[in-house]
């Protein structure tokens, strides 16, 4: 057994070891910080993890202030929020290594130097407000949805930044946003050979537009608004609207049942009863057949719509695709009527029986409920091409 936990202990070290190795040679030198302070936290006296923070402290410090002073130099101004960043990192490292100081390494007492980060931290992020505000009125000059969508991620940094700095940047916002935005009108057209009301076209457009608009992209399913430049049009022309004609189909069958009816006296051959054993009359049952006919009677009435969805764009005017649409509705009754001894009939043909005719709906009737199904028809082919849409 305790050979058993001795090869147990010298795996996980071993394990242990190789896991820091790889965290040290992938660069990953923050989870080797965070890793130790916890250990270190709950026993102060591991030399190993002592050692493990002291050496990935010094690389990782190393690293971003090397960085620091490269983008310094560099001297762009884009860079001025990567340098807030690293400014950002090392304070937090350093207020995450405090916690353990000082470290305890081969019988000496380690402690760091507290650098003030502060006020570099402060010019930096500054710097940066300044930048992603100055850049953004220069995106909006560019007159196009993505300069303005940029412009408005970069004000909005500002404004997380130094918001209280630019009285007016909250109208920057809006008019970025409101410029990067596509807007998309989706209307009706009729191609058919019938004259459909507004009210009808109109109603094809009424359905669940959860999941259509999104970040930079706006539908609008109402009536086209003069006062808005539409980027996108999604045309929706019904072509044709089929109407069957109202069919009937009779079809006849039978159906027989076999029944007791009553009894009757064994004779013998001079035409006397005949008694058993016990001197009674010999009976035999008597059966009789029920027979009775079922004429059913369909009725079936169908209506098909189909037509086009295009998407276009309007600058340039050009089409982008276009997909089929289409939804059917069925009208179908089943009624019955009995010719015959109904008591032949099986359970279900009796309850068939209770069915009467129905009067056919008309026309108009069927194609508002057609409608309903090409709804969701029109929108799945919307929300398919969503991403044509930027």
């Amino acid at each position: 057994m305790r050979i058993l936990t001795s090869i147990l202990l010298i795996l996980l070290i071993t394990s242990g070891c190789t896991s820091t190795k790889k965290l040290f040679s992938r660069g990953h030198y923050d989870k080797i910080i965070n890793k130790s302070v916890k250990k270190l936290i709950k026993n102060p006296d591991s030399e190993k993890d002592a050692i493990n923070l002291d050496k990935a402290y010094e690389l990782a410090n190393d690293r971003d202030l090397e960085r620091i002073n490269y983008l310094k130099m560099e001297g762009n101004p884009d860079t001025w929020d990567e340098i807030f960043q690293r400014y950002a990192i090392l304070k937090a490292r350093q207020d995450r290594v405090k916690k353990v100081l000082p470290l305890n390494i081969r019988g000496e007492s380690i402690s760091y130097e507290i650098i003030d980060y502060n006020a570099k931290i402060i010019e930096a992020k500054t710097k940066a407000a300044n930048y992603y505000y100055e850049h953004g009125k220069e995106l909006m000059g560019n007159n196009n949805k993505e300069s303005y969508r940029q412009a408005y991620y970069e004000f909005r940094k500002a404004k997380d930044y130094k918001g209280a700095s630019y009285q007016d940047i909250d109208d920057f916002i809006s008019e970025a946003r409101y410029n990067g935005i596509s807007r998309v009108l989706v209307y009706t057209a009729n191609s058919t050979h019938l004259r459909l009301p507004q009210e009808f076209m109109d109603n094809l457009l009424v359905f669940n537009s959860n999941g259509l608009n999104s970040e930079w992209a706006e539908y609008h399913l109402e009536h086209m608004d003069r006062d808005i430049e539409y980027d996108y049009n999604i045309e929706i022309n019904l072509q044709i609207i089929d109407v069957s004609p109202e069919m009937i189909n009779t079809k006849e069958y039978m159906e027989k049942k076999t029944v007791e009816d009553g009894f009757e006296y064994v004779l013998d051959k001079n035409g006397n009863v005949m008694k058993d054993s016990l001197g009674n009359d010999i009976k035999v049952k008597k059966y009789k057949d029920l027979v009775c006919t079922i004429i059913e009677r369909l009725q079936e009435k169908s209506v098909n719509i189909k037509g086009e969805i295009e998407i276009i764009s309007t600058n340039p005017s050009r089409l982008i695709t276009k997909e089929p649409v289409a939804a059917s509705t069925h009208f179908e009754h089943l009624s019955a009527r009995a010719v015959g001894d109904i008591d032949a009939l099986k359970p279900e043909t009796r309850r068939l029986l209770e069915n009467e005719p129905l009067p056919f709906p008309d026309d108009y009737a069927m194609i508002y409920d057609c409608s309903e199904a090409l709804k969701n028809s029109i929108r799945d082919v919307i929300i398919h091409n969503r991403y044509r849409i930027y």
